[in-house]
């Protein structure tokens, strides 16, 4: 794929970076405090901070709601300082604020940036996710298959027993049904309380022991987790979910037409993306803020679609300095 004009990834790459970790490192110290607001509120306003500071014409197409509902990086908000290349935005300043709130494993700051135009611009409305890790072939397991039938169609596809297929999913009433026929299989399932942004992922993570991904969640954070696997590979499908007229109106405001479609992860990352995203707290796939005294460390994850790789950084940050402070 050509690179669009202006778009250098590896060059934005480590502001991407630089983003995510000053997002965690602000929410760090409302970890255990019990006030999920705060620890939002914290994490957006250092990542704002961050974003204009980049060299780019950046527009937000996944973020903290609608301009009305939301302070700082709404939907719509022009971001960077205006003379780079014009793109996209998706973020979540912090993925998982009941686990900051609450010091629970998995909370993330989770940003993705593409070309202008690239990037679907999801309604917040709920998505019926489904997710593989990489290495099979396409259409190995289907939307339209049951639970059930795509836990058997994976087994077979890895020459392997149901036994031996682990599959998360958040545990919500709304899941109650599929976790059962789940169970029916034999299946291992690994529930999550929240963070489904960092379960996509899990799929393409070898150490984290999970095979899919299934179940229904934001349809915002179907497309940061579908940038992920972009750049990781693995297959990922979506569908849009619509509880009453007043959803089915946000998505055509969106731009959305066909209601029913099934969405590929390179329907909604159509382009190569830069993913980034930081520990909040220990997690699976990342360690969460460390304190020692007089310094702070945070564990970032930083992707590019383009190459295919995936590189982890260690950042130790004094204490005294300013989370959002430029370096």
């Amino acid at each position: 794929m050509t690179e669009p004009t202006g778009f250098s990834d590896r060059m934005l790459s480590l502001g991407l970076a630089r983003v995510s970790e000053a997002a965690a490192l602000a929410s760090a110290r409302l970890i255990g405090r019990g006030d999920e607001k705060a620890a939002d509120q914290a994490a957006v306003n250092a990542m704002r901070d961050q974003l204009n500071l980049l060299d780019i014409k950046g527009t937000v197409v996944i973020g903290e709601g609608e301009r009305d509902e939301a302070p700082m990086l709404y939907i719509g908000e022009e971001v960077g300082n205006g003379k780079g290349p014009e793109v996209d935005i998706a973020l979540d300043p912090l993925e998982g604020t009941t686990l900051t709130a609450k010091d629970m494993p998995n909370a993330l700051t989770v940003i993705a940036m593409a070309p202008r135009g690239t990037l679907l611009h999801a309604p917040d409305v709920y998505m019926e996710k489904l997710a593989i890790g990489p290495g099979l072939r396409r259409g190995v397991v289907t939307m339209d298959m049951s639970p059930a039938e795509r836990v058997s169609a994976l087994a077979a596809a890895k020459g392997c027993s149901t036994q031996d297929i682990t599959v998360c999913v958040l545990d919500r009433p709304r899941h109650q049904d599929m976790i059962a026929e789940l169970r029916s299989t034999d299946c291992a399932i690994r529930l999550i309380t929240d963070g489904d942004v960092a379960g996509v992922i899990h799929c393409a993570e070898p150490s984290t022991g999970i095979d899919m991904y299934m179940g229904a969640g934001g349809a915002p954070e179907g497309v940061l987790a579908a940038a992920a696997l972009k750049c990781m590979g693995g297959q990922m499908f979506g569908k849009l979910l619509f509880r009453n007229d007043d959803e089915k109106g946000r998505a055509k405001k969106a731009g959305i037409k066909n209601l029913d479609r099934v969405y590929t992860r390179d329907d909604m990352v159509t382009a190569d993306v830069i993913f980034a995203a930081t520990g909040v707290t220990d997690g699976s796939i990342l360690a969460g803020i460390k304190r020692e005294p007089g310094f702070l460390t945070a564990e970032t994850i930083l992707m590019r679609s383009k190459t295919g790789s995936v590189r982890r950084m260690s950042y130790r940050n004094p204490i005294e300095r300013s989370p959002g402070h430029e370096r």
